[in-house]
């Protein structure tokens, strides 16, 4: 402990009244569990997507092939075909949506250690 500096409880506050947008560890930890119920949240749209992509399709399809007077044999097996392509289309769908999410997540994550670090380093200097 020779060479480090210890800051008096003074100082601290000085830092944070320099820094208002600092946050305590309660305002983290509410922000981060507000954070958390939104993720599940749009994780909960985000898995309804494969399914609504495939009604809507079979729905589309059904109508189609009723007003062109399909015969049921042939109607039943268009209407699997269709509902199993677009099953597989809105699984792909949610795989892309999944895929920006995380991008964005990650890039918040890493402009938010910068901002971090970066307070940390002034705080240090002071």
């Amino acid at each position: 402990m020779d060479n480090e500096t210890v800051n008096t409880v003074e100082e601290i506050e000085e830092v944070k009244e320099d820094r208002p947008d600092a946050e305590s560890a309660q305002e983290r930890k509410a922000r981060e569990e507000k954070e958390a119920a939104m993720r599940a949240a749009r994780a909960k749209k985000i898995k309804l997507i494969p399914p609504f992509v495939m009604l809507l399709a079979g729905a589309a399809a059904s109508i189609t092939m009723r007003i062109q007077q399909y015969d049921t044999e042939t109607m039943l097996i268009v209407l699997l075909c269709v509902l199993f392509g677009f099953y597989i289309a809105g699984c792909f769908l949610k795989g892309m949506v999944d895929k920006f999410e995380r991008q964005v997540e990650e890039a918040g994550m890493e402009e938010g250690e910068v901002i971090e670090k970066e307070l940390a380093e002034e705080g240090k200097t002071r």
